[in-house]
């Protein structure tokens, strides 16, 4: 089982400096390829940052979050097209009871035009 000549003992070595190389190089590659899916995923949330804001719609308060006195903001990532129309609202964050609010809120914004579907996060507050 064990090796028990000098070529058998190199030849054993030799095995085991190729795998930790192999897991060297799988290991690297595998960090560059998240490092370039973050880059990427970066890219496109640059470029919605130019799409400013032309028209807000006042989010209906619930009425489960007014007897409860709930404030707060929601994260809404909004997916825009060029036209500046939203065509999906997600909320990502914030209170779960102010969050459908917040999503139909955004979906009737109207964001600058621009080239390409976009997607923006935004922020919507409630407060009494």
């Amino acid at each position: 089982m064990y090796p028990k000549t000098n070529g058998e003992i190199m030849k054993y070595f030799d095995s085991y400096l190729a795998n930790i190389c192999a897991r060297r190089v799988l290991v690297t590659l595998m960090q560059t390829a998240v490092l370039t899916m973050l880059v990427a995923l970066a890219v496109p949330a640059q470029a919605a940052e130019d799409r400013g804001v032309q028209m807000r719609a006042t989010p209906a308060y619930p009425a489960l979050a007014e007897r409860m006195k709930i404030t707060g903001s929601v994260k809404v990532t909004a997916t825009v097209d060029p036209q500046g129309n939203v065509i999906d609202a997600k909320a990502i964050s914030g209170n779960s009871i102010l969050m459908p609010a917040a999503e139909d809120s955004v979906r009737r914004w109207q964001f600058n035009p621009g080239k390409g579907t976009v997607k923006v996060e935004v922020e919507v507050t409630f407060h009494e």
